[in-house]
């Protein structure tokens, strides 16, 4: 199995080490090390993007199934504060 498939079963911490890695030899590498880590950072890229994305997303649906149950409970006090039965 070659490394870019590889990618999206490698955890957070591990994937942003081989970012690092990336584009360090594409900086300072051989020409092979180089050429490889240039093939490399696009795919790299893509899964540190998709795995942003899918955290915002998951805490946009977190937020969101808070929402009905915080504005339930504040809708009860104000009616308890309004009713006077503080």
């Amino acid at each position: 199995m070659d490394l870019v498939a590889r990618l999206p079963s490698l955890e957070d911490t591990a994937l942003a080490v081989l970012h690092q890695n990336a584009e360090r030899l594409e900086q300072s590498g051989t020409s092979a090390q180089k050429s490889a880590a240039a093939a490399l950072l696009p795919a790299i890229q893509a899964e540190l993007a998709a795995r942003r994305e899918a955290k915002r997303a998951e805490l946009a649906a977190r937020r969101a199934a808070k929402a009905p149950a915080a504005k339930a409970r504040k809708t009860a006090a104000a009616k308890q504060s309004a009713n006077g039965d503080d």
